[in-house]
């Protein structure tokens, strides 16, 4: 099994060097905390082996969460959401099966299904229709050997989010079809819309995935979980989450304990930050002549696309090495590099404000 290093990961700014960055509008979560956030003292840790599951405290305190009759051991904890989307795409598929995906996503759900050898269809979210998910393409693409449908909700490029009506839509084609539903939540948490329940609550053959590297800024200790009503399912998964690594590291998971407890106060931080730099970013592009945007209902990011007629390459040069700014081109979602990322919710107001200038400034020197 071969696995290609993915351009989103290869050409991030931590690769390249947060150093040579002057605005870096490229990530996807909002502004990284410190253990100063937590008043937490870890002095007095044993750095023993853990639960292999996740540390008990956490993972009832994420099911309590989740709502519904979930309790701990519907939750497994893991090294960040990638970790969990890699473990279940090797857990429940071999080559040869047959998967649904939408695109654009991140790269880990398609590349790690690829490398599996999977037969892969396409949900392909169209700019030109709202990148509105098409449940009659779906229908037409699942098959009765179909094995996942894997979304994203909020979307992330796109920040577009999915409705209850459209979740539970999914999950009926993928019972009626013997299939599961994965569904990268990471955003749930932050929506300008009403949010969806924890997918879980839809059905016995959902699969949840989320982590605090997003909605919590905290990414450095890389937490994640997966979330299923199916316990003989999370046993299956925890025993390939025992090959990759055995158990988690206890020193983030007694951080992310302490961190999922301020969630509350957290997360309305995160609301009042994320909607003054949405405003920002809303407003500069009612502004900007050279891109038209979808706008997003969750998340923090939003997927411009250029005018046609700009020279992309020369465009990403002059952002890069004159601007000094950086966003994430369409090739790391396996789009045309007409579109870009713009993480919204990471950089402060000014490097933000400066980050949407220099956009402004490289599109009009090379258009």
């Amino acid at each position: 099994m071969h696995f290609p290093r993915m351009p989103i990961e290869e050409e991030s700014p931590e690769q390249l060097g947060y150093d040579k960055i002057k605005f870096n509008l490229t990530e996807s979560s909002v502004r990284d905390r410190t253990l100063a956030d937590l008043n937490l003292d870890l002095g007095k840790i044993v750095l023993a082996y853990t639960d292999h599951t996740g540390h008990p405290p956490l993972r009832a305190l994420v099911a309590a969460r989740a709502g519904g009759v979930l309790d701990a051991d519907n939750v497994l904890i893991t090294a960040g959401a990638a970790a969990a989307l890699f473990i279940v795409a090797i857990s429940l598929l071999d080559a040869g099966d047959h998967i649904v995906v939408v695109r654009p996503n991140y790269a880990t759900n398609i590349e790690t299904p690829r490398a599996i050898r999977c037969a892969i269809d396409y949900v392909d979210l169209d700019f030109d229709q709202g990148f509105a998910f098409d449940i009659e393409k779906l229908k037409s693409l699942v098959r009765p050997n179909t094995k996942l449908i894997s979304i994203t909700t909020p979307h992330n490029p796109t920040g577009v989010a999915l409705s209850a009506e459209q979740l539970k839509q999914i999950v009926a084609i993928a019972e009626a079809n013997g299939a599961y539903v994965l569904v990268d939540e990471t955003y749930r948490e932050m929506s300008f819309v009403p949010k969806t329940p924890v997918a879980t609550a839809y059905g016995e053959r959902v699969i949840s995935v989320a982590s605090l590297s997003k909605s919590f800024g905290i990414p450095g200790i890389r937490l994640g979980w997966i979330i299923s009503r199916d316990k003989a399912l999370l046993y299956r998964l925890l025993c390939a989450k025992e090959q990759i690594g055995i158990c988690g590291s206890i020193i983030d998971q007694e951080i992310g304990l302490r961190a999922v407890e301020q969630a509350d106060a957290w997360l309305k931080q995160n609301d009042q930050a994320i909607a003054a730099a949405f405003a920002t970013v809303k407003q500069w592009i009612a502004r900007e002549q050279l891109l038209e945007w979808v706008e997003p209902t969750g998340g923090c990011v939003c997927f411009p696309r250029m005018r046609e007629g700009i020279d992309t390459a020369k465009f990403y040069d002059r952002l890069n090495n004159h601007y000094g700014a950086y966003v994430g081109p369409g090739h790391w979602f396996e789009q045309s590099d007409r579109f870009f990322r713009i993480g919204y919710g990471w950089p402060t107001q000014d490097e933000l404000a400066g980050g949407l200038a220099a956009i402004s400034s490289a599109l009009r020197d090379v258009s």
